[in-house]
This record gives structure tokens, sequence and C-alpha cells, in this order.
């Protein structure tokens, strides 16, 4: 059954065993873990990824079958799910679970995705889709963080955090925390203290910059630009990098040619793409066709050339030519 993210109130009353959280937003699954499985917990808690489990089928079964001699209850947090855990959920289901919940966490699910079509419409289990926080949500946590804690923002700084928070509520509470700890000695926090304090998610890395780059995010390349006062070793670090993605891209696009599952070619490719990136890979081979990729290293490492021999302009030309796609 699908309970919303501003319902979990009814988990308390549910009380089922397996949960399903899925969705691109990672501080509301923390929220969730945190407030209504963690909170007073006080049992065994096993957390597993996926792959840990495939390969080690029967020895997970029998851990979670097996009542512990010193912990009666026990929490399990299986990360980086896919549908590949669709038969093992199936075989979890026909078993008598005593004394225990599964939490599987996974990355945004296509409607077609046969472990969300379960956990929608099974009775038996729970499942939570999580979007990302619009500003709405964002100032909510702001009020319930300010009333708890019992200090004031004005609300042009709280427009200020949620801008720069860049929809990401881990962020944003980070920075209400140090706000807190400020206002205890200095009283009253003001738009110059959070710009002191911040350092919320506009501090992207060269890596972040390399991938908008490579996927034409023009809004997030300017704000990533604006935010940051990059060093001539910092651009170095960028061009290596966009040089060093854009192989790989030109790699994927060459074995595209014998197969047209990009899922799978991302999935085998050796060394291993991080679950992190798989999306925005995505978004990169749809954005350039193998020749422009080609054009595209001829001009990195001219780039390189060129910075190398001018250091004092290094910045200026990173900044033209990530512009300039």
């Amino acid at each position: 059954m699908i309970v919303k993210s501003f319902e979990l109130d009814k988990l308390v009353s549910l009380d089922l065993s397996l949960h399903l959280i899925y969705g691109s937003n990672e501080g509301i699954k923390l929220d969730i873990i945190n407030s209504f499985y963690l909170k007073n917990f006080d049992g065994e808690i096993l957390k597993y990824d996926e792959q840990e489990i495939l390969t080690k089928k029967d020895e997970f079964i029998s851990s979670i079958l097996n009542r512990s001699l010193f912990e009666n209850k026990r929490l399990v947090i299986i990360s980086r799910a896919t549908d590949k855990l669709y038969d093992l959920v199936k075989d979890i289901l026909g078993r008598k679970l005593s004394e225990i919940k599964i939490i599987i966490k996974c990355s945004n699910l296509e409607k077609k995705s046969k472990l969300r079509n379960l956990f929608e419409k099974e009775k038996l289990v729970i499942c939570t889709p999580v979007y990302e926080d619009d500003i709405k949500s964002l100032n909510m946590i702001i009020h319930n963080y300010l009333k708890d804690q019992k200090f004031s923002l004005s609300q042009e700084v709280r427009n200020i955090l949620i801008e720069r928070s860049q929809g990401d509520r881990i962020n944003l509470k980070n920075e209400l925390a140090k706000l807190k700890n400020l206002s205890i000695s200095k009283g009253r926090v003001n738009i110059e203290d959070v710009i002191k304090l911040s350092n919320l998610a506009e501090n992207f890395s060269v890596f972040e910059l390399s991938d908008h780059y490579l996927a034409k995010n023009s809004k997030k390349i300017s704000n990533i630009l604006n935010e940051n006062n990059y060093s001539s070793e910092d651009c170095i670090l960028i061009i290596r990098t966009i040089l060093s993605k854009s192989k790989r891209l030109l790699k994927i696009k060459n074995q595209m040619k014998d197969n047209s599952n990009v899922d799978h070619i991302i999935s085998s490719y050796k060394p291993p793409i991080f679950w992190k990136e798989k999306d925005i890979v995505k978004k990169q081979i749809q954005c350039w066709s193998a020749d422009e990729i080609r054009e595209m290293i001829y001009k990195v490492n001219d780039l390189e050339t060129l910075v190398k021999k001018n250091t004092v302009n290094s910045m200026l030309f990173v900044s033209n030519f990530v512009s300039n796609y």
C-alpha cells in the first residue's frame, strides 16, 4: 500500500514489516528512518547493499529468520536496491517474520518497476515515494526547527537559506544548526552571518561542475561558477576531470553500437560507475554524439595546454569553455 511522506503517522498503527522508500530525496529517506524506526529503537540494526544480499541470498534469509539470543528486535536497512530484489521480497512475504522490520531504499523507480508495483498493490507492505522538496516543505522545515529550538530568523534570511540549500533538506538542517549555535553567542543572526557561515550545496566540487558541463546544464554551470573561486590548480583538475569523463562517455557511445541497452552498459561498465552518477551519465549520453565527444576531447587537450601557459587567466579560459559547450 502507498503511504505518502506527509502521512507517515500511519506507520505507528500499521506496524508492518516491509517498507519500500524510493525516490531522489535522500533527506526525507533519512528523516523517515530516524523518526519512525531508529528513534527509541533498542534492538539490532543490520545494514546491507543490494549486491551483498544477492551474492549471499541464503545467508541473508537465514539472518532475518533466526532470532538472536541477545536481541529481540531487529531492523534491516537495504540500500541501493533495484528490481533485482523482487524475487527475494516475494520469498520473504511468504514467510512469517517475528520482531523484525525491513526498510528497502531505492532511487527513482519507473511506473513499470516490478518492485514498486508489488509494494503499491500488496496490503501487507508499505511503499513511500519521496520527491524533491519544494519551497513550501523547506519553509515548514525551517518553521518547525525554529519553533523547537526557540530562536528566530527573518524571512529574508529564511529565503536565502532555502535558495542556497538547492532543495536539499539535509543541507538546510545542517545550516540551521550552525546558525542556532551562532545565535547562542551572538544573539540575532543577520544576512551577513548567513553568507559568511554557510557552506551549502552551491559549494560544488570540480567533479559536479564537470558533470553538469557534460549534461549541458547551463543553469547549474552558471550557479557553480558564480559561487566558487577556483584556483589555477583547481582549473587543471576541472580540465582533467572533463577529459576523463568525456573518454568514458565516448566508450559508452561506442558500446551502444552493439548494444542499445544503456542501463546494462552503465551497470557493467569498468571501472564501475557509482550509483549516484548513473542518472546524469544517461543525460550526458543524450546530449552528445560520438563525433561531438571526439571533437570536445581535442579541445579539452588544447585548453589544458593554454591554461598551463597562462595560469593568471586560467579561470577565465575554463569558465569560457564550460559556458560554451
